[in-house]
């Protein structure tokens, strides 16, 4: 797909959204979805494909998270990053953060390091491993402000053991489809409900947020 040709297709979904997308972050979200055309063919990191629908879920469903951070300049990790998203549009959307983006698949982790390297992207690093053994690493424990995750399905387990990743009063960001409840019903401390939003109305996908109760609050719902 021609750049340009792409860059008028992804302001437009934008406008849609209801963002005002700046010219030289359009430039870089192209960059990003050039590269992920160009690794996907050699490669499986996405089955969705450069159509409205698949762009909505790359790209702009990242740009509307970003708009709910807690914070724009502290850290991010996020987990399963495969072909780049939500990570790398919300690094570009918010340059400030720091970001980790963890990935299992060596040559997933491989292209993730050529799009650091390829947007120059300050602050961003990759972590070639599944989550769990990544738990017993003291740098990472509570060490991040928000814990990003693209998944269909959550278990109270999982998040669990996330929830090690962030900090007090930190965020956990799910990116979710349109079945499923928003949490799991026997959500336990230190984890609670803090909001849903809507991202992409076509799509009916929605963004849930999850706060992490302060030490002093762990018995608080």
């Amino acid at each position: 797909m021609a750049r340009n040709n792409l860059q008028q297709r992804v302001q437009r979904r934008a406008k849609r959204a209801g963002l005002d997308v700046p010219s030289s972050l359009l430039e870089r979200l192209c960059l990003y979805v050039d590269l992920l055309q160009r690794w996907n063919r050699r490669m499986n990191l996405t089955g969705l494909d450069d159509r409205d629908a698949g762009l909505d879920r790359l790209v702009i469903e990242p740009l509307v998270a970003a708009r709910h951070l807690s914070t724009r300049n502290g850290t991010i990790v996020d987990i399963g990053s495969g072909s780049g998203s939500p990570a790398i549009p919300l690094k570009l959307a918010v340059p400030k953060s720091a970001l980790v983006m963890v990935e299992a698949k060596t040559r997933k982790a491989a292209f993730l390091r050529e799009l650091v390297r390829q947007l120059e992207l300050e602050g961003a690093t990759v972590e070639t491993g599944r989550y769990e053994e990544l738990l017993g690493r003291p740098e990472l424990h509570e060490a991040h402000d928000v814990l990003t995750l693209r998944a269909v399905r959550i278990e109270t387990r999982v998040l669990q053991g996330l929830q090690a990743f962030i900090k007090p009063e930190g965020r956990l960001l799910l990116f979710r489809s349109t079945s499923g409840a928003d949490v799991p019903a026997d959500l336990q401390p230190p984890l609670v409900w803090h909001a849903t939003y809507p991202l992409v109305e076509s799509l009916r996908s929605r963004l849930v947020v999850l706060r992490k109760l302060g030490l002093g609050r762990r018995g608080v719902r």
